[in-house]
């Protein structure tokens, strides 16, 4: 009777059998919804649900069912704490975000965010590295975007691969206007501010001065800004406008949204 049903189902060892841990949503805990892949930190509780906020502060409920959410991309049970958490002071990043304690940078994704140079970078790591690390996106730095449309194709552009672009002095009729206009993909971002150099979308009360100098066209922008200020290197004023930048409150706006328009759209789910 043995062969007629085969192999015994019962046998191995079936107590080593996986099971899934089970966690406390504390508050600000870090999770991923394993249905939407929605990701948030735990903010409270709706009857047996647990209440998540994201980045932007967008909150979200979902029902505490078995192995529902990731943590750290492994599978978990969510359970509400024995007492009712007591909201902790949030704190922010400097872009402005919610900050999440002890979470771990995500592996790095196909995405990337090109900028235009290594002061661009250095900018963007100041104020936004935080949240970029938490998504998993790497900031690169572009030596001028004279051949962007060769560099984009070299990129590969595609689903899951989605390419942004920050670039300097993007206006009606210039320069870098005409360069944009020749990359097309449903795939790439092109994003800018209006300043010469991103050094210009520093406020000038950070850095301690009532207005940037004009320089006369013709003239290379950052030696005649050095000039006009009596700093005798580039890189001398430099690391003193970087070190002025705490937050996002120290820029303008135009760079802030076009940050923010990027980072949303190389983390959007295909």
């Amino acid at each position: 009777m043995a062969g007629r049903y085969g192999e015994d189902v019962l046998a191995g060892d079936w107590r080593r059998r996986k099971v899934t841990p089970e966690v406390d949503a504390e508050p600000d805990l870090v999770v991923e919804d394993a249905d939407s892949g929605f990701c948030g930190a735990v903010v409270g509780f709706e009857a047996s649900a647990v209440v998540l906020e994201d980045r932007h502060g967008r909150q979200r409920v979902f029902p505490l069912l078995p192995a529902a959410f990731l943590l750290d991309g492994e599978p978990v049970t969510l359970r509400r704490p024995a007492r009712a958490p007591v909201p902790a002071a949030r704190r922010r990043t400097a872009s402005g975000s919610i900050a999440v304690a002890d979470v771990r940078a995500r592996v790095a994704k196909a995405s990337r965010i090109w900028v235009e140079g290594v002061h661009d970078a250095a900018l963007v790591e100041r104020i936004w590295g935080d949240d970029l690390r938490i998504e998993g996106v790497v900031v690169e730095p572009l030596d001028g975007i004279d051949a962007l449309d060769a560099e984009v194709r070299g990129f590969g552009p595609g689903p899951g691969r989605r390419l942004g672009v920050l670039v300097d002095h993007l206006v009606p009729g210039s320069k870098e206007s005409r360069l944009v206009a020749r990359v097309d993909s449903p795939y790439v971002l092109v994003t800018g501010h209006p300043y010469v150099d991103v050094w210009q979308a520093v406020k000038p009360a950070a850095v301690g001065i009532r207005a940037w100098p004009v320089v006369p066209p013709g003239r290379p922008w950052k030696e005649g800004v050095c000039a006009a200020l009596g700093v005798a290197e580039p890189a001398e004023l430099w690391r003193r406008i970087l070190s002025r930048v705490d937050s996002f409150a120290d820029v303008e706006t135009p760079l802030i949204n076009a940050m923010e328009r990027l980072i949303d759209f190389v983390t959007e789910p295909d």
